[in-house]
């Protein structure tokens, strides 16, 4: 069953994982290795990254390959949406240059890759979104073998009657049903509230960008919540988590995202991620247990 922010959802405290050696590590890393670079030689490419790096490239492999992308609670086609989310926000060039070719061989499509990038203008700006999907034509080029790809389709033209209905239909869900249904009452509101940002943000944010179909609002959503982590934004992290959970998304792949980070964007930024998450769903349950509230428990 599909938990929204307006239900709470019954979890049991896990039990702390079994551990593991470091071979099994090792082996799940070489696993992981395989299908991120599409290489057919993972334990060649692992002894590499130690030479050229030592230490961090043993942790690289073990850990970051063989623990944490190993993991059940993300497919490796939502860590890659992830952590490309997470380089691009970063400017992790580099980084961002391997991931988005471990994205393509993951099963992110193209459009979907795209579509990140535009997600990321509008939470951590213009020039990173300029500066990754200049990369991104990079990368996808050299994967088709052309010095360069066709021209891009525009945005198409939107009136502001489209765009403040559009609006108006994404905050629904956003909010779980909470926004106002008619359009121009919801865009009074958030202008009142916020002022020229207010504004934008109904216009453009929630009228073009989130009404765009090239991701699922899902995937949507656990981007807006891997950019937000990334950036450390608490107070945003308390609207865009439960609008997460009303878009489809888990609190255990909430979670995750908040552990994809530690490796990402250091501990200090994901303990801050897990600790909004979780004070999130704390406000769920308080609020769908209030009397008269309707909320019931739903899985996760």
């Amino acid at each position: 069953m599909t938990e929204t922010a307006n239900s709470p959802e019954e979890v049991e405290t896990p039990e702390a994982p079994a551990g593991s050696t470091q071979a099994e590590r090792r082996a799940a890393a070489l696993d992981v290795l395989s299908t991120l670079t599409a290489t057919d030689e993972p334990e060649r490419a692992a002894r590499s990254m130690e030479r050229r790096h030592g230490a961090i490239g043993t942790f690289a492999i073990d850990h970051v390959l063989g623990h944490l992308w190993s993991r059940p609670q993300l497919s490796r086609r939502d860590r890659s949406l992830i952590v490309i989310t997470f380089l691009a926000v970063l400017g992790s060039d580099d980084e961002l240059r391997i991931h988005l070719r471990g994205a393509v061989n993951h099963g992110v499509e193209r459009h979907e890759i795209r579509e990140v990038v535009n997600q990321v203008a509008g939470y951590a700006g213009y020039p990173l979104a300029f500066a990754a999907t200049r990369i991104v034509d990079e990368v996808l080029a050299e994967l088709d073998g052309v010095d360069r790809l066709p021209p891009k389709d525009p945005a198409p033209p939107v009136d502001d009657p489209d765009r403040w209905a559009a609006a108006t239909d994404v905050m629904g869900t956003v909010f779980g049903g909470r926004a106002s249904t008619d359009p121009a009452t919801a865009r009074a509101g958030m202008v009142a509230a916020l002022g020229g940002v207010g504004e934008l943000a109904f216009d453009w944010g929630f009228g073009e960008l989130w009404a765009r179909s090239e991701l699922s609002r899902r995937d949507r959503s656990m981007v807006t919540v891997a950019i937000l982590a990334v950036l450390a934004r608490e107070a945003e992290l308390a609207i865009h988590v439960p609008a997460a959970l009303n878009h489809g998304v888990t609190r255990v792949e909430v979670e995750e995202i908040m552990t994809q980070l530690t490796v990402y964007g250091g501990f200090p930024r994901a303990v801050e991620g897990m600790r909004a998450a979780r004070a999130a769903f704390e406000r769920i349950d308080a609020r769908a247990a209030e009397p008269g509230s309707g909320g019931g428990a739903a899985g996760g």
